[in-house]
């Protein structure tokens, strides 16, 4: 395994879902560190890295969520069985008989998401989604005390299982958080790219916290770092397999997103990264998403307004266990950012900020 996929199974294997980000954000830190000149955590553990080309040019962030969907325990039934709340948007047909792990005190623990058996349904029950409330998760305890010697308590994180796959297609690349470690992965890179070139900015590589329950990370660190412009990175829909419609075709490059509900992009700026991609032979795609955004959504609306636009890279299966997206993609969005970030001077910035 290459160093670059190394990275990728580091980040998507590593347990984090909003409000428990830590083991995600110390592999992140890992990983930028040899590239960034100083990293810092906002006050609810987003992680903060600036790699400065000029001290003085325009400000810019890359921004990819530490967080993935999951569940939390809310209690434990008498014969050992525990319910959940879900964190993070959970589509109920999903989820049955997946894997998880519980984090507690005393380390990880295995279960499964569990409900009533079909035979025990009446037909017309069997025709219809088991609904998420009367889902259980099964960690092998016989009573309520046994699973508290397990560590388990209410308020445990509890993470979706499936381990980083790299397909008979090696383009193709299965595991769970895609959503959103390949940004993560993408400011990684951006940074580690932008060594020994010349740029005429500062650029911030930043992991933010509790997208999934609302673009919460977004909103501090975009206080703490006041960007001129910034760039939300994250997945978007696959729309290539059967019985979907859509832009979202893996392999067929970045997905430039011209509408979500957390925002409008800023046109010039939109602009600009369509222009570099075409001048660099880049490929691209359109998108647009009427439910869901990114964290673009907050960064945007930081102090009196910033241009902003999302870049996404097409995954199959988002908000599920297990996710598929496309090695090309993912490099074809950094090798597009690097080229933005070059151009994005004083003067470009200015006429982007005002010239709307």
């Amino acid at each position: 395994m290459d160093q670059q996929l190394q990275m990728l199974k580091d980040l998507t294997d590593a347990n984090g879902i909003s409000g428990f980000e830590k083991e995600a954000r110390d592999v992140m830190k890992s990983y930028i560190s040899p590239y960034a000149d100083s990293i810092e955590t906002d006050h609810i553990g987003s992680l903060i890295a600036k790699k400065v080309g000029n001290e003085a040019g325009p400000k810019i962030m890359i921004a990819g969520h530490l967080d993935e969907i999951g569940f939390m325990v809310t209690t434990i039934d008498d014969k050992g069985f525990l319910r959940f709340q879900t964190i993070g948007g959970w589509w109920g047909q999903v989820m049955l008989a997946q894997r998880v792990t519980i984090m507690t005190k005393k380390g990880n623990v295995a279960g499964v998401i569990g409900s009533k058996p079909p035979h025990v349904l009446s037909p017309e029950a069997r025709k219809k989604p088991v609904d998420i409330k009367d889902m259980f998760i099964d960690v092998g305890a016989s009573s309520k005390e046994e699973a508290a010697e397990f560590g388990i308590m209410p308020g445990d994180a509890v993470v979706p299982v499936c381990e980083f796959t790299v397909m008979k297609n090696e383009k193709l690349l299965m595991a769970k958080a895609w959503d959103n470690r390949i940004g993560c992965a993408i400011a990684i890179d951006v940074l580690k790219q932008l060594q020994g070139q010349e740029h005429p900015n500062v650029v911030y590589g930043v992991g933010t916290v509790q997208e999934e329950v609302g673009l919460r990370g977004a909103k501090t660190s975009a206080h703490a770092v006041q960007p001129d412009i910034g760039f939300g990175v994250d997945v978007g829909i696959g729309a290539d397999t059967p019985g979907t419609k859509g832009e979202g075709t893996l392999g067929k490059g970045p997905q430039i997103i011209l509408f979500d509900a957390s925002m409008i992009p800023h046109k010039d700026l939109r602009d600009l990264v369509i222009q570099t991609a075409d001048e660099n032979q880049i490929p691209y795609q359109y998108d647009s998403i009427a439910g869901g955004g990114t964290d673009s959504g907050s960064i945007h609306l930081t102090a009196n307004g910033v241009p902003a636009l999302s870049i996404t890279v097409a995954t199959r299966y988002i908000h599920t266990h297990a996710g598929i997206l496309h090695r090309d993609d993912y490099e074809n969005t950094v090798k597009l950012l690097v080229e933005v970030i070059k151009k994005l001077d004083a003067d470009t910035v200015k006429q982007l900020t005002f010239g709307s």
